[in-house]
């Protein structure tokens, strides 16, 4: 939905007027009455729009005498991105280069869903209930714990996985990354050992080089992590296992049962506390095994947010762990960032609540699935193939031909407007190198495999 509200239509005429120099530097606008007239519009809207022009430095008011053009154009242009082709593969390669590309960008190396994919009608729904909130809503900070309703939804989310939590047991976060962010301030202190997954999500590795801390990496399999590298690594006494639960970023794999058991009892016997991410829960068939079903709170945190399946924009993320280290987040949040988002977590709780989110899940599960299908068949056309298939999810981890170079095809890639994820921004190992993460759901504009044809073309050409 882009259409303009009436204040918007106010605003865009006038700017169009000093565009094409109807009104000139210093010239008196129409009063207020008089364009409201000839609009057809309210005054109200006239002196809305009026005053938004103020405030971006497009009119001035002058008292007793009206609005007038500004002698110089305040509106600065905004600069447009430039793309660091040359700059080093690296952990945040590819949320930089996502997060600054412009529209024309194909992205099937980032880790979102196209926006058409997302609940627009329930979202603007939930913003106009937020709208007519009491105003200590609007306006104070909220308890603690963050909002009652998110939590209490959150905790009745884990039942399906024969989880019990108690709302006191979860806190609202501002962020998914911000969980883990007070997760590694309460529990460790640098130069600590974690182990994390190979590969694992490239913010992971953002984080612990953040922090400081010493990682393991543990070859993750199609069935979990791999156990005899899992068991090995316990000889150096690490603190925590960063992992995702449900469905594995970036392979798309899912922990089997068998594999949890064997992670959790080895976990157990050397006290290693886990924290399960779970933001792509939403996006399973069938619930895989959590940790937190087989071990409860006292070794499990588990964490996520909403910005996979609702909305990025309004960022809200939450931490599920025993009380007593509740307690210990609640007081560094404080100390650090005071309060979440309040605001947030209510449009969030009302999208979520809406009757249209289920149906919205249900197909979004359906698009993927038949995503899924379609970039399997069109990679193969390029002898991209796929290391596993994935159950369920957005990612597929892929081989690409030998001898090409995942991170130079991404550098050729990035230049023809196609942002490609590289595996060294998800691995340190050796064979990280020839392969590459795509997200199903960003590959379904056919420009997509057009240019990477093309650029592997090239390659191959430059390579004989």
């Amino acid at each position: 939905m882009d259409t303009q509200s009436k204040i918007e239509i106010v605003m865009t005429q006038i700017k169009s007027h000093i565009a094409n120099q109807r009104f000139v530097a210093g010239s008196r606008l129409p009063s207020v009455r008089r364009l409201a007239q000839e609009m057809q519009f309210s005054i109200s809207t006239v002196v809305e729009a009026y005053a938004r022009l103020v405030t971006e430095g497009v009119l001035e008011a002058r008292a007793g005498s009206g609005f007038y053009v500004k002698g110089q154009a305040q509106a600065q242009k905004v600069m447009a991105t430039h793309f660091q082709y040359d700059r080093e593969i690296n952990p945040l390669w590819i949320s930089r280069q996502s997060l600054d590309a412009n529209d024309e960008m194909l992205k099937p190396g980032c880790g979102w869903l196209p926006p058409e994919w997302m609940p627009e009608s329930s979202l603007r729904k939930a913003l106009k209930q937020a709208a007519k909130s009491s105003i200590k809503m609007l306006v104070e900070y909220p308890i603690p714990h963050g909002h009652v309703g998110l939590r209490q939804w959150i905790a009745r989310r884990n039942a399906q996985y024969e989880i019990q939590v108690d709302p006191s047991q979860i806190l609202i976060t501002d962020s998914g990354t911000q969980a883990i962010d007070l997760i590694f301030r309460v529990h460790l202190q640098a130069g600590d050992v974690i182990l994390v997954d190979d590969p694992c999500y490239f913010n992971f590795q953002a984080l612990i080089q953040a922090h400081h801390l010493q990682a393991i990496a543990i070859p993750f399999t199609a069935q979990g992590p791999d156990i005899e590298e899992f068991e090995r690594a316990l000889q150096y006494q690490p603190k925590l296992y960063l992992t995702n639960s449900g469905i594995h970023n970036p392979t798309g794999a899912t922990l089997s049962i068998q594999r949890a058991y064997q992670v959790a009892k080895l976990a157990e016997q050397a006290n290693l506390l886990i924290v399960e991410d779970d933001i792509f829960s939403e996006f399973e068939y069938l619930p895989a095994p959590r940790y937190s079903t087989l071990m409860g709170f006292d070794l499990v945190i588990q964490i996520g947010s909403f910005s996979k399946t609702l909305t990025a924009s309004l960022r809200c993320g939450y931490i599920v762990s025993n009380p007593q280290d509740i307690e210990k987040y609640i007081d560094l949040k404080i100390a650090t960032n005071f309060s979440s988002g309040h605001l947030n977590a209510e449009i969030i709780y009302s999208a979520l609540m809406d009757s249209q989110y289920i149906k919205h899940i249900e197909s979004l599960k359906k698009k993927l699935n038949s995503s899924m299908s379609t970039c399997i068949q069109r990679l193969r056309q390029l002898n991209i193939e796929p290391v596993l298939i994935p159950k369920a999810g957005i990612f597929l981890w892929c081989r690409l031909p030998e001898m090409m170079d995942a991170a130079e095809l991404s550098r050729r890639c990035l230049q023809h407007g196609l942002i490609l994820a590289p595996g060294h921004a998800f691995s340190q190992s050796a064979h990280a190198k020839h392969l590459m993460r795509f997200n199903v759901a960003q590959c379904m504009n056919p420009k997509v495999f057009d240019i990477l044809a093309e650029v592997m073309h090239s390659f191959n050409r430059d390579s004989t």
